[in-house]
């Protein structure tokens, strides 16, 4: 089930806040927990007892965690054996193939593979785990004794498919006791509808642009129609999932759980340093946190550093797919960030604001080429149609046709994706809640009028 859905804008999403509301504080997070469960369950079942596993498993070691007597040594392999358990859950069902497949192609070997589905949302739900247990070893929070609390963290709905990652120290005291009163509650709405509207007016309907030019062969595109199917693509893929984050803040808000933000109009970003504090924030403090950091960061010489932030974005490449083209893409934004440290940076700061920008568009442009196809020949064909080595036109008669049609939807996302106030953060009382609620409620209705005959509503980070 996603959030974009009839089923869960109009039986899942009223049930669940009705069962909420009428019950008393002390089986709030049951109801939760209990709903979660069949909000997953709706994809694949079965996946039900692997986050069920992990759930137990990462209870058990906390509670081992918080054991006084422990000797050093003893929690530190604590942490270590929870974090082999985790990842081991996390490799087998998301790399195991990937690794097979590798082995059979160089050691031609016919080793079957496993062919099992991707659990839904194992990539988010292990991170929030792991930290959960490294947090306790660190002393930054304290472990949960009450499972059923512990479990609704772990499986809550708003934000288990696609974060954003959710630290348990963020939302312990959160989980213990909340308050929520008709302002949060509305503000919950706004962001809910807002990110809905983005998902689906927005970036479904400039993905069936994508689409379109993505299924043509690469080496037949002008340069220009390349060019315009890149530009749809980030389009596409931003607005999906900054979409889907302001859905999943807006329900935290509607429970009573304030989760952070996880994007900040990255492609308004002055270099590909800033671009990543902006994009997928929740994912970059994390590897920033319990990965980067917890190799040196930048403590011990700009060597290490550089090292660091290799090991780091090899592993946010890897992170987001077993595909080579996610591992090239994670090398890719790893040198041109430490190319940044070590120079770039300070010669943008003597360049002007818009060169800038430029200079970050087409790098991210060029990273979401990698991003996109997971044929490496693909991605050269695709790479070589942008520069006009393919031997095409510089733009034909399908340019023109896709950029007439799509003129008036290209201007509303790059006026969507400019730092205009947020309608979520609207007056709650007065005319301006009026005008808010009379746009929310437009928005709204266009979503679900679009729903009602959609035939294409993808998600694109459903898969990691």
């Amino acid at each position: 089930m996603v959030f974009s859905s009839l089923i869960f804008l109009f039986v899942f999403l009223p049930a669940v806040l009705l069962l909420y509301y009428c019950s008393p504080w002390r089986i709030k997070n049951l109801i939760l927990f209990l709903t979660s469960l069949v909000f997953y369950a709706w994809g694949e079942p079965v996946y039900i007892v692997i986050m069920l596993i992990s759930t137990v498993t990462d209870y058990s070691f906390g509670l081992l965690l918080s054991n006084p007597r422990l000797k050093p040594i003893q929690r530190k392999w604590i942490v270590v054996f929870s974090i082999i358990v985790n990842l081991a859950l996390l490799s087998y069902f998301k790399y195991a193939d990937f690794l097979i497949h590798n082995v059979n192609d160089l050691l031609g070997t016919d080793i079957p593979l496993t062919e099992l589905a991707l659990p839904i949302g194992i990539s988010f739900y292990t991170f929030q785990s792991m930290s959960y247990i490294i947090d306790i070893y660190r002393g930054t929070a304290k472990a949960q004794r009450n499972w059923i609390d512990f479990a609704t963290f772990v499986a809550l709905f708003p934000q288990l498919v696609a974060g954003p990652i959710v630290h348990y120290k963020t939302v312990s005291e959160q989980l213990r006791k909340r308050s929520i009163n008709i302002e949060m509650f509305a503000e919950g709405v706004r962001s809910f509808i807002i990110g809905l509207a983005k998902k689906v007016l927005l970036a479904n309907n400039i993905g069936l642009l994508w689409h379109a030019i993505s299924e043509t062969d690469s080496g037949s595109l002008p340069v220009l129609t390349a060019w315009l199917g890149i530009i749809a693509f980030a389009f596409q893929i931003y607005f999906d999932f900054s979409g889907y984050s302001d859905m999943a803040i807006g329900l935290g808000l509607m429970f009573g759980f304030r989760f952070n933000e996880n994007f900040n109009k990255p492609y308004t970003a002055q270099s590909i340093t800033d671009f990543w504090r902006r994009w997928h924030i929740s994912l970059s403090s994390w590897f920033r946190d319990y990965v980067y950091i917890p190799l040196g960061g930048n403590r011990r010489g700009l060597g290490k550093q550089l090292r660091n932030i290799l090991i780091v974005w090899l592993l946010t490449g890897i992170w987001h797919g077993a595909s080579w083209n996610f591992l090239l893409w994670g090398l890719y934004f790893g040198v041109i960030l430490i190319f940044e440290k070590w120079w770039v940076l300070k010669l943008l700061e003597r360049t002007p604001r818009w060169v800038r920008h430029i200079y970050a568009i087409l790098l991210i442009l060029i990273g979401w080429v990698l991003f996109a196809f997971e044929d490496l020949p693909l991605i050269s064909e695709y790479l070589q149609a942008m520069i006009g080595l393919t031997g095409q036109p510089f733009w034909d008669d399908n340019t023109l046709y896709f950029a007439y049609t799509n003129a008036i939807l290209l201007a509303v996302l790059v006026i969507a994706s400019m730092p205009w106030r947020k309608l979520s953060a609207a007056p709650a009382s007065g005319k301006g809640a009026i005008l808010n609620l009379i746009w929310c409620g437009l928005l709204f209705f266009l979503s679900v009028s679009y729903l009602v005959d959609a035939t294409f509503n993808p998600f694109l980070y459903f898969r990691f």
